[in-house]
């Protein structure tokens, strides 16, 4: 089995044939997401404390199918953090949305709607160093 595997991966990637896996350039999924038309997320900031996730569905659903409406939540206190995202079917609907509610008023704030931006996990890498270095002890 291992000797065909060893054949067949020679016969694929010789001179001609296309490069393996590894050699092909990365694309984010979230690009092949917006890009295909399948759904686009608009994020949408100034929301008033009291506006629920429901609420902001309704006002955005009349531009468009909504798949999703999501607040993000202060969990210490649990509240509004003031923004949220829509996620709208096509990409279409989302540019419609975006320029149609824009500068709009909603449960008494004037929000503001650009495209989301991509998470990509703004988790450091290595620990902040915190106050001046330990000693070690021999001096």
């Amino acid at each position: 089995m291992a000797a065909m595997m060893r054949g067949l991966s020679r016969s694929l990637f010789s001179s001609g044939h296309p490069k393996p896996y590894y050699h092909l350039p990365l694309i984010k999924p979230s690009s092949l997401l917006s890009s295909r038309g399948i759904a686009s997320k608009l994020f949408v900031g100034g929301l008033s404390y009291y506006t629920n996730e429901e609420a902001l569905a309704e006002a955005f659903s009349h531009h468009g199918q909504v798949i999703e409406a999501k607040i993000v939540m202060n969990k210490e206190y649990n509240r509004s953090k003031g923004f949220g995202f829509v996620t709208f079917a096509s990409e279409e609907e989302a540019e419609k949305a975006l320029a149609e509610m824009n500068g709009k008023v909603l449960n008494g704030r004037v929000i503001f709607v650009d495209n989301a931006k991509p998470n990509f996990g703004y988790a450091p890498l290595l620990p902040i160093a915190r106050g001046p270095p330990e000693s070690s002890g021999k001096e």
